[in-house]
């Protein structure tokens, strides 16, 4: 008798202690590696796509034997170079911090991901796996709060690098970005009132549902305007073009990151890149359901499917939605022209803030009047 009650105790113990630790650590390795992998698929898209949208060759150089594989050999050949080729330090930088900047800038790019759910969690055997890394009450704000720090970096390379043009660049970059991510923020706040939440699972969850019985309850259903706002505001937070303004190279000279090279100068490519895969992340949790699929919620799919294939489902309905974005942005690039820098704050303050409240307060005003 006491050894079976010694067995289950060790076994509800290990269920309910360390088996969720466990599963935290793996998500918390496994999200950011995944992240991360994605960077070079989509430097290789930005390529192919600019090939495709200007009629002309993409990565076709690079090759074993003769193969190209469609270009995929040129982002391993990007690394190495970034490995191999070192530039010197700067004269008049402040070394620690220019050093420090890059990584300032990259961290908080891959940190906003973390509250992000990509499959509805499943529970076996008594046990409750979930799909997202961290479950905040505050999880949108986790993401404007998080996402805002990469300024902190771009600014501190900019003056660390002890040249007027990097500084101008930090400067226009600060401005920039610090304008859109409060237009970007107030879009969002009419989504927290429709749905009465700001934990991006419970909201993912609440799109599952239908409108008049055959309309996802989807955010772009909901509040068209708002994501309209949003994914402005984010192409301008991301650095993008028509937004691109920090790195305008026929005005300062490539920007902040003008004095660096090799290694660090990749690492603010690949924030760039981080930034670009988490805010259509973000786009695709708030306005476009999520991992959920039209006119099959959660429930119903690990019902039809199972708990073992349901968020195999549910991860791959996530990951085309956040490719399709991901290409968005390739497809602006390429084909929209740059705005001026005072057209782009004039767009900010005197068009996207106002249009941003108005929204809020009309929605305020239709919610009173169905509840």
């Amino acid at each position: 008798m006491s050894f079976y009650l010694e067995t289950y105790i060790s076994t509800y113990v290990f269920k309910t202690l360390y088996l969720p630790i466990m599963i935290k650590i793996v998500l918390a390795v496994a999200f950011p590696l995944v992240v991360l992998s994605a960077i070079p698929i989509v430097v290789w898209m930005e390529r192919r796509g600019a090939g495709l949208i200007q009629d002309r060759m993409g990565p076709n150089r690079s090759n074993i034997a003769g193969y190209t594989f469609f270009g995929l050999l040129h982002p391993i050949n990007d690394a190495i170079k970034m490995i191999m080729k070192e530039t010197l330090t700067p004269e008049r930088a402040k070394v620690l911090f220019y050093f420090l900047a890059p990584a300032l800038v990259v961290i908080p790019a891959i940190m906003t991901f973390a509250v992000i759910p990509v499959a509805a969690p499943v529970e076996i055997e008594g046990v409750v796996i979930p799909f997202q890394v961290a479950t905040i009450d505050t999880g949108l704000l986790y993401v404007l709060a998080i996402s805002s720090l990469g300024i902190y970096g771009i600014m501190m390379a900019g003056w660390a690098s002890g040249n007027k043009f990097s500084m101008l660049g930090g400067l226009r970059a600060a401005s920039q970005m610090l304008s859109y991510e409060m237009v970007l923020g107030i879009s969002l706040v009419t989504l927290f009132m429709i749905y009465a939440e700001i934990e991006p699972a419970a909201i993912v969850e609440s799109q599952g549902e239908l409108i008049f019985g055959f309309i996802p309850k989807w955010g772009i259903f909901l509040s068209p305007v708002a994501f309209f706002i949003f994914i402005t505001a984010a192409f301008a937070e991301c650095n993008r073009t028509p937004f691109d303004l920090p790195e305008a190279d026929s005005e300062i000279v490539a920007g902040y990151h003008l004095e660096y090279g090799g290694m660090k100068f990749a690492m603010f490519m690949m924030a760039e890149y981080l930034s670009i895969i988490t805010m259509s992340a973000v786009v695709t949790t708030m306005f476009f359901g999520g991992y959920q699929l039209p006119f099959l919620p959660s429930a119903k799919l690990h019902a039809l499917a199972g708990p073992f294939i349901s968020p195999f489902i549910q991860i791959a309905a996530f990951s085309v939605k956040t490719l399709f974005f991901i290409w968005l942005y390739i497809w602006a690039r390429w084909t929209l022209p740059r705005f001026r820098y005072d057209q782009v704050m004039k767009l900010c303050y005197l068009k996207l803030f106002p249009i941003a409240l108005a929204n809020i307060f009309i929605t305020a005003a239709i919610i009173l009047l169905i509840s």
